[in-house]
């Protein structure tokens, strides 16, 4: 994982450098910073490439790359399969040989068609000046642009500062629907920027007829996107979403045995065609983690006293299968620390008063990271997530014993929130604006800090997580009908609406969470991988019929990720795989915090800057 930065020019006039920014990306990538500038004279323009690089994998490799033909390579990724990198290789390495040995567009586009796994990079092809730039087909990695049009400037970079750039409100993120290509000789001699569009082909169809000559792209001002007149387009890395609806029911129409309660998942198991459809997503998950864990640089410490590998944990299911599978591919002396974030409570007011009239002692039990504490005591962190955090630790230690789980206690208080808000994480949630992007944002920011407390034999320490890599549940809801609003689809509109939900839900996904959430966890110098986001993962999803993934005509805790639901019971979970689904702001109490008369969707005035 890299911090990756691009400044094309196309005057002399120079932008002084943004040491907020640079800061920001030194943050993301703390192993290894380099740059390089080069440029035409007739006609002018100018790029400098700065990379600040987090080693993950194989042999440190510098960036920017250039190599002997002179083309230059930043590349923000990871490649867990299509193109073959072997354990002491760095995929940078592999990317920047390959993308060098590619004479036209079409082949570049099957270099990146092929690669698997999330990336964004800028690339050089000095044969015929070329400038390509882009993200993966989910945005799992962050890039964002703008254009200061006064001095003919664009900005591409991984992680940007509020109120940097030509305007406040500039910075955009470039869409995850394609990579782009400036042709930098001409764009020189017009002294304006477009953009050839080289669009993903996404749902197994050829987008080129939808683009026609120009496109809606959300480009930034003074800049212009048309679609490459080859009519290129890069094949979809999954297969297309199964659309098919069950002949049995109509749109809305509910089976009898929709009263099912949660002790049926173990009833449902017992038919041997869904325990297979179980066991085959444990395969595919399972393989999915697997290619996330390991390989890794500090994976085998000789100690084996730090983690390489730490979960955003809840103790939902998302997070538990996750847990668990990781479990199987990391050696068993090697912890897994468990990051569980809660923001602090305020006591109730009748507790307040039994206080006072009680003379307790102030500092007694304040703290919900002690164990054994008295339950009549009120403790500001125990929030939801924490509370089912502790169940879930107490269902993988049963699970396996001997692995030594780092369960994170993480809390958070007002007053630190507010401070760090203001310093860093209105910069990362940028140019991402609501009440949403905030609390999320936040939460993520410090549960993915990994400091907290642990508590062992009684006893409570201050800890702190040492793991690069930190695995994030997201995908799951998407694509498994977790949220409440894909019970309302289908209330409303059975399966077909259902359908149309969930495609939606995978194309938003770039621009609503994952280039946020990896802004926000790379600060730490931290990566964040998706397993539920694996093309093996996705194209498994998409190839089952709906109801085969979610019956929403059951209850809740049971019916949302039905699938995913029978798997971790296949794998032995009990109650944690009937928990019903409990968003991140709300599990860790940080809305609590703010106004609750607040919608998810307003503009967050918190997030402003003085």
């Amino acid at each position: 994982m890299c911090g990756i930065f691009c400044l094309l020019s196309l005057s002399p006039a120079r932008r002084v450098r943004d040491e907020a920014l640079h800061e920001h990306l030194r943050r993301r990538g703390p192993d290894s910073s380099g740059d390089l500038t080069f440029g035409g004279t007739n006609p002018y323009y100018q790029c400098l490439f700065s990379t600040h690089v987090l080693h993950m994998r194989g042999l440190l490799t510098p960036q920017p790359v250039q190599d002997n033909a002179g083309n230059v390579l930043v590349w923000n990724g990871e490649i867990f399969g299509g193109l073959t990198v072997r354990p002491e290789e760095n995929d940078t390495a592999v990317v920047s040989q390959r993308l060098s040995s590619c004479d036209s567009p079409s082949q570049i586009l099957s270099v990146l068609s092929a690669a698997r796994g999330p990336w964004g990079f800028a690339y050089y092809q000095k044969a015929g000046d070329y400038l390509w730039f882009g993200r993966d087909f989910f945005g799992r990695r962050s890039l964002l642009w703008n254009f200061d049009a006064e001095v003919g400037a664009l900005t591409l970079t991984s992680v940007a500062s509020r109120g940097s750039g030509p305007a406040p409100c500039a910075w955009q993120e470039v869409p995850a629907s394609g990579v782009y290509r400036i042709d930098l000789k001409a764009a020189a001699d017009a002294g304006s920027l477009t953009f050839e569009v080289y669009p993903w082909a996404r749902g197994g169809s050829d987008l080129a007829s939808s683009f026609g000559p120009a496109t809606s792209e959300p480009v930034p001002g003074g800049c212009s996107a048309v679609m490459n007149r080859s009519g290129l387009v890069l094949a979809a890395p999954v297969c297309p979403l199964n659309t098919s609806v069950p002949e049995s029911l109509s749109a809305g129409e509910v089976p009898p045995d929709s009263r099912r309660c949660a002790e049926d998942l173990q009833q449902l198991l017992s038919s041997k065609e869904k325990d297979d459809e179980a066991s085959r997503l444990v395969a595919v998950l399972s393989e999915a983690v697997r290619r996330r864990v390991q390989s890794l640089p500090c994976a085998f410490r000789p100690s084996g006293e730090l983690a390489s590998v730490a979960v955003l944990f809840s103790g939902g299911i998302d997070s538990m299968v996750l847990a668990a599978l990781a479990d199987r591919h990391i050696p068993a002396r090697q912890p897994i620390d468990l990051l569980n974030v809660a923001f602090r409570l305020q006591a109730p007011k009748k507790q307040k008063e039994s206080a006072k009239k009680h003379g307790k002692d102030k500092n007694k039990a304040t703290d919900s990271t002690t164990e054994g504490a008295d339950p009549r005591t009120f403790s500001p962190f125990d929030v939801p997530d924490r509370i089912t955090g502790r169940a879930g630790l107490k269902e993988l230690r049963e699970l396996n014993p001997e692995r030594r789980w780092n369960f994170v206690e993480i809390n958070v208080a007002k007053e630190e929130l507010q401070k760090i808000r203001q310093e860093r994480i209105c910069h990362l949630v940028h140019p991402l604006d609501t009440v949403l992007d905030d609390s999320i944002g936040c939460a993520v920011w410090f549960a993915a800090r990994g400091r907290g407390f642990v508590v062992e034999d009684g006893e409570r320490r201050p800890f702190t997580s040492s793991a690069k890599v930190v695995l994030t549940g997201i995908g799951a809801d998407e694509q498994l009908a977790g949220y409440s609003r894909h019970r309302v689809r289908f209330t409303k509109s059975g399966h077909e609406g259902l359908i149309q939900e969930l495609k939606m839900e995978l194309d938003r996904i770039p621009s609503r969470n994952l280039g946020r959430d990896d802004r926000v966890i790379g600060d730490h110098g931290k990566e964040a991988r998706f397993p539920y986001l694996d093309e093996d993962v996705v194209s498994h999803l998409n190839a089952l019929p709906v109801w085969e993934k979610a019956d929403l005509s059951l209850p809740r805790g049971v019916g949302e990720k039905l699938l995913l639901r029978l798997a971790a019971k296949r794998m032995g979970f009990g109650q944690s795989a009937v928990l019903p689904k409990r968003a991140m702001q709300f599990g860790s109490r940080i809305a609590k915090m703010e106004d609750h008369y607040e919608k998810a969707s307003d503009k967050c005035t918190r997030l402003l800057t003085d």
